[in-house]
């Protein structure tokens, strides 16, 4: 990463180790072993050690991150704290905590504690006032129209996605479902965006960033990892065109005052608009503000005034008579904006 530009990539998504200090070998009931965590790359000597090399890794992704762009890291109670606790003493501001509800995870089977069934992602930017890529509607469609949470609920990687050695063991201990890649990617960046993942195992995330139509460059030093990643990602069709669009945030569109509606001939000064239940009214003035008896002011103000309300989205409360019934003057103001766009 070191070698990378200074402010030169948009997203970063991190699986460091977890420095998991597992003690012995853990069995099923049926005395079958479990294959947990036992390579080098997971051992280190002490807490120090450790909180020195996520120091080192994080300082470099700092320097190479975007001043607007998004910085991921995914850990387990073995290690996430700490990572946190580093990623504030840097500067980072967080952004979110989520947590990765597993459908499916590894029973405890010595029955001695909780089943561990998630793990922890923080989703941080670089300062405070920074302005990430964040595709909510997107979210909220991905989640039958309903504003995704915080916490997301996804298998573990099974089946066809697992990588497997020509011996039929897992070709990687920790590799991550290609859905929690997904969703971190599509809510965070955007097409041709470049993408760094420094512990890049056996390559979800370029997988992933492939078939979304984002750049990326990957750090491994397992050898038989990059392998495997190579092979799977030379299978996969970039994305491109309106396949990998995602559905744009009102945030993002085009800002419209509403005397605009005025100037372009949409609405008419005299126009009377509606509350939705027809228990408020007020008419259009010339100069786009409103009049709602000893009310007046622009459409938020009135529409405040009239609730007794401390604010108001003036442009989804107030409506306008049309032969199909009431319209709110919302889609008076998609009609600009589409407009707009055609005109660039």
């Amino acid at each position: 990463m070191n070698a990378l530009p200074e402010d030169s990539v948009d997203l970063i998504f991190a699986d460091p180790p977890y420095n998991l200090q597992l003690g012995g070998d853990l069995s099923r009931p049926d005395n079958s072993v479990v294959n947990g965590v036992t390579e080098d790359w997971d051992q280190f000597d002490t807490m120090d050690a450790y909180d020195l090399f996520t120091h080192d890794w994080m300082k470099a992704a700092r320097r190479i991150l975007k001043p607007n762009g998004s910085f991921w890291v995914i850990g387990s109670y073995h290690n996430i704290f700490r990572v946190g606790t580093i990623l504030q003493d840097q500067q980072f501001w967080v952004q979110n905590d989520i947590i990765w509800r597993k459908t499916n995870p590894m029973p405890n089977f010595r029955g001695t504690r909780f089943t561990n069934a998630h793990e922890t992602l923080i989703w941080a930017t670089k300062t405070e006032d920074a302005r990430p890529t964040f595709h909510y509607d997107a979210m909220k469609m991905m989640n039958d129209g309903v504003q995704m949470r915080s916490d997301w609920t996804l298998p573990i990687c099974t089946g066809l996605e697992r990588l497997k050695k020509k011996s039929g063991e897992k070709a990687h201990p920790t590799q991550k479902p290609e859905s929690l890649l997904n969703r971190v990617i599509m809510a965070t960046s955007n097409p041709g965006d470049v993408i760094v993942d420094p512990f890049f195992g056996t390559g979800t995330t370029g997988a992933v960033a492939k078939k979304l139509g984002r750049d990326f460059i990957g750090f491994e030093m397992e050898e038989e990892y990059i392998i495997h990643a190579k092979r799977r990602i030379e299978k996969i069709t970039t994305g491109t065109g309106q396949a990998i669009a995602v559905t744009p945030s009102k945030r993002s569109a085009p800002k419209v005052a509403f005397p605009t509606l005025l100037e372009r001939g949409l609405i008419n000064p005299g126009t009377m608009l509606y509350s939705s239940n027809s228990e408020h009214r007020a008419q259009v003035r010339a100069d786009g503000s409103l009049i709602s008896g000893k009310h007046t002011g622009s459409i938020h103000q009135v529409g405040a005034s009239v609730q007794g309300a401390p604010s108001c989205n003036g442009w989804t409360f107030w409506h306008f008579q049309t032969p199909q019934g009431p319209t709110q003057i919302d889609a008076l103001r998609s009609i600009v904006r589409q407009q707009m766009a055609e005109a660039v």
